[in-house]
């Protein structure tokens, strides 16, 4: 990694988050002012589609406080009680958020749009109240998730990935959640369009009550994909297949190392990651060589790669049989190719 990019994500990590928490200060103050525009809008018109549409902006601004707690907690320096640091914070705050998303805009959207179809027929009254609401919502709506379609872009760049292969893998869930929330939010002002126009057409509340289910069953699948990526990177997953890869090439480059036996990676938090390499270094060399190699080595890659918070070394005889046990349970076969 070059030396500007390490310092500017390492610049990221102190700001508690840089471009991400203005992602999530956007996507905030969006939410909240649509958030009130479709309940008065619901009030006004009766309609069940934009009774889901105000719970779903609900869901979405208390999830932007929950993201800045994750942004501003997970940056808190490492003490006694946490001596890795407080990085996974961030997995906890964006998996509550995405059971906020569940619990306070899929179920009742669920439940309102099943009710207003079982129920009985409601008139719609002041539709062009719900089109207006849903035209400046749309706006605003956008506006948040061009700033994260911008930043998703951007992170995809630095890290030479596409956009998608950005979001499958990145360990930044804050501004995976905002994207991912904003575009279901675009999504189910669609679908609330469609519920009211439908209903005014045809006189059914029928079609609104669908709206409102479609956008209960999309916001469930939104809080699904975020829960089971928290979920992973709380557990503990491992760090991006490329840097693991180009730590195990620099350790092997190193003059004193004979054999990389095993290298084990765990994410700390956004751009933190734990290394612990067992190394089994040239038979020549000492006891003070060893510890000299070992100390080398650390600071060789905490310059070179900036996300190595924690960089464990333990010198081990490859042919160990306990521990290449252990590594062929781990991986099938001790360290294959990046293409395996």
């Amino acid at each position: 990694m070059a030396g500007t990019e390490a310092d500017d994500r390492t610049q990221d990590k102190e700001n508690g988050g840089g471009e991400s928490t203005l992602t999530v200060l956007i996507a905030g103050g969006a939410n909240l002012a649509i958030g009130v525009l479709k309940l008065v809008a619901a009030l006004f018109t009766g309609s069940a589609a934009m009774f889901a549409e105000a719970a779903h902006s609900a869901a979405d601004t208390a999830t932007e406080g929950l993201l800045l707690t994750a942004l501003r907690r997970s940056v808190k320096r490492p003490d006694r009680r946490h001596p890795f640091g407080y990085g996974k914070e961030r997995f906890f705050w964006s998996l509550i958020a995405a059971v906020s998303i569940f619990v306070s805009g899929a179920v009742f959207a669920i439940y309102e749009g099943i009710s207003t179809i079982l129920g009985e027929e409601n008139e719609q009254t002041l539709a062009w109240v719900a089109y207006a609401v849903l035209g400046a919502s749309f706006l605003l709506e956008g506006t948040s998730w061009l700033q994260a379609v911008r930043q998703v872009r951007n992170e995809a760049a630095a890290e030479n990935v596409g956009f998608r292969a950005w979001l499958r893998t990145t360990d930044d869930p804050t501004v995976k959640t905002v994207f991912f929330e904003d575009s279901a939010a675009l999504l189910g002002l669609l679908l609330a369009f469609g519920g009211v126009g439908l209903h005014q057409l045809t006189g059914s509340a029928f079609w609104d009550g669908l709206a409102s289910l479609l956008i209960g069953l999309m916001l469930a699948g939104v809080a699904y994909v975020l829960g089971r990526t928290n979920k992973g990177l709380l557990i503990g997953r491992q760090a991006d297949r490329k840097l693991v890869f180009a730590v195990r090439d620099r350790l092997s480059a190193r003059p004193e190392v004979e054999a990389v036996v095993d290298l084990l990676t765990m994410m700390l938090g956004t751009d933190s990651v734990l290394v612990c390499a067992r190394i089994d270094f040239v038979d020549t060399l000492g006891a003070a060589d060893v510890e000299r190699a070992c100390v080398e080595i650390d600071a060789q890659l905490r310059a070179e790669f900036a996300d190595l918070e924690e960089i464990f070394l333990e010198p081990v005889p490859r042919n160990d049989e306990t521990v290449r046990t252990r590594v062929l349970e781990r991986y099938g076969q001790t360290f294959a190719t990046p293409d395996a």
